[in-house]
């Protein structure tokens, strides 16, 4: 039967609302299914976040006890840093010190103070404390002023005996006592006879004393010597110790020093020490010359160790006020003495003693009169220096008659042995600079006493020849006891080396004048 038209309408209509609802129910189920999946998501994830706030929660509360604790253990620690701050203050400043180290056998207190010996001590060191105390200003009332000074006592005295400074040895001696009784914190120290004895002291004191916090600063008075000046530039290193070291003048201080930037207090010193060195007993060996060697079986010898014309009295203050008038003395005086006492001068004397006479005191014993009497003649001494030949003018009789006559005699010591150096040894030992310069006492005089601390090098090994090389550069340089010196085995110089034909060539030569044979000639004007 067939569907009327209207029929076919409804049909259409019924298939297009069921297609409509078939895309209905897909999305409905589509909508579903996707919040299904959306909600099992978010179940999912909002999990996590409950996890995550459960851990933050007790990281929340593990902070805040860490923190509080933390708190607390910073105000401790505060607290604990505040009160060592303040320990560590009163620890470095509660007994502040200044301490005084002084070369004794170059820094000299003024001839005035030595002269009244105990009680000159005593004001010599209350003078010295005073000075000191006034640099410190407003700090003064707090700081304690400790002094010492090192020297070899035996020595000194002689010295300053034959100088003029003292009329008595004793009087040295009682004005160290003085300077040692007037405060406790002063001390003279004795080192004894050795050059480097009070230098060593000196530096370990101050090596020793800036490692004190308490110390806040160290006065050297070592101004006459340049030997320092490497000690100081190591020192100097640490820029705070450079604040710390002072140089205390009396005898101004050598341009090596004043080179390493060290700080200088002279002006108020000057009233202390002596600004001028001592006139050494080495300025009265010329006159020792009429004597012979002490190696002589037969010389006569003169009880006065120090050479003074008849045994008498040292000379006084006035009478060596300076060098140039002391020389001229000792010129005068043995030119008295030749015209004196002619019959006892020495017959055709060479050149290299022709400036020597006997002095009118001396026994009638002299060296020509013992060798003219059968006695042994002097030891053969192998000199340093070239002496100039005899008068080949005078008749052979005359030369027969006149006796032999003695060597240059510098002193008791006499003259240094001579050493044979090769030229390829002394410049490559010369070409060492700096720290890399050899150590001459540990390779002339054994291991350095210094060992690692000693700014020179110790490992290398010279040869035969570069040994002879460093001792021959040592000897250029003067033994601080001169002729007086009782070390066998001494490396320094006791007598000028560099004499040749009658001339010093060397043309910084650091001995004095009478250190030289007499005539002697120098390359340049000696300064000495």
């Amino acid at each position: 039967m067939a569907i009327p038209a209207g029929l076919m309408d409804f049909v259409h209509r019924f298939q297009e609302i069921q297609a409509y609802r078939e895309n209905s129910n897909n999305l409905i189920t589509d909508i579903l299914l996707y919040c299904q999946t959306l909600e099992s998501s978010l179940r999912e994830e909002n999990r996590n976040l409950n996890i995550q706030i459960q851990d933050a929660q007790l990281d929340l509360v593990d902070a805040t006890k860490s923190r509080r604790e933390l708190q607390q253990r910073l105000h401790q620690l505060e607290v604990s840093n505040d009160t060592l701050s303040t320990e560590n203050h009163l620890l470095k400043n509660n007994n502040p010190y200044v301490v005084v180290l002084i070369d004794g056998d170059g820094l000299l207190f003024q001839d005035a103070f030595i002269r009244q010996g105990l009680e000159g001590g005593k004001k010599a060191a209350y003078a010295l404390r005073s000075a000191i105390l006034k640099e410190c200003g407003e700090h003064a009332a707090g700081v304690e002023v400790i002094a010492r000074v090192y020297t070899h006592l035996g020595g000194l005295s002689r010295a300053m005996r034959l100088d003029g400074c003292i009329d008595h040895e004793s009087d040295l001696k009682n004005f160290s006592l003085g300077f040692t009784q007037a405060k406790a914190s002063f001390d003279w120290v004795d080192v004894g006879q050795g050059k480097e004895r009070a230098d060593n002291k000196i530096k370990e004191a101050t090596n020793w004393n800036l490692r004190n916090h308490n110390c806040k600063q160290v006065i050297l008075g070592i101004s006459h010597d340049s030997g320092y000046a490497p000690f100081l530039d190591e020192i100097f290193q640490d820029e705070a110790n450079r604040r710390r070291v002072t140089i205390m003048e009396g005898y101004p201080t050598t341009r090596e020093l004043v080179a390493t930037g060290v700080n200088i207090l002279g002006n108020l010193t000057e009233a202390l020490f002596r600004s001028e060195k001592l006139v050494t007993d080495r300025i009265l060996y010329s006159i020792r010359n009429t004597s012979p060697p002490r190696t002589s079986p037969t010389a006569p010898t003169n009880n006065n160790s120090f050479g003074v014309i008849g045994g008498g009295p040292p000379p006084s203050s006035t009478s060596m006020p300076s060098l140039s008038s002391s020389l001229t003395s000792v010129a005068s005086t043995v030119s008295v003495a030749s015209t004196s006492a002619p019959s006892l001068a020495m017959s055709s004397p060479s050149p290299a003693t022709s400036n020597v006479s006997t002095p009118a005191t001396v026994p009638a014993t002299t060296y020509a009169r013992a060798t003219a009497t059968n006695a042994s003649p002097p030891p053969q001494i192998t000199l340093p220096i070239q002496l100039k030949p005899a008068n080949t003018t005078r008749s052979s009789q005359q030369q027969q008659q006149a006796p032999p006559q003695p060597p240059w005699n510098p002193g008791p010591r006499g003259l240094d042995p001579p050493i044979n150096v090769s030229q390829t040894a002394l410049d490559s030992i010369k070409k060492r600079k700096d720290s890399n310069k050899l150590c001459n006492n540990h390779y002339l005089r054994g291991p350095c006493a210094k060992g690692d601390a000693c700014c020179f090098e110790h490992r290398y090994k010279p040869s035969k020849e570069e040994i002879n090389a460093i001792a021959f550069l040592t000897r250029l340089n003067p033994c601080a006891n001169g002729q007086e010196c009782d070390v066998e085995d001494c490396i320094y110089g006791h007598h000028c080396p560099s004499v040749q034909n009658g001339v010093c060539t060397h043309p910084y030569c650091k001995f004095g004048p009478l250190d030289h044979p007499p005539g002697t000639k120098f390359k340049r004007t000696h300064d000495h």
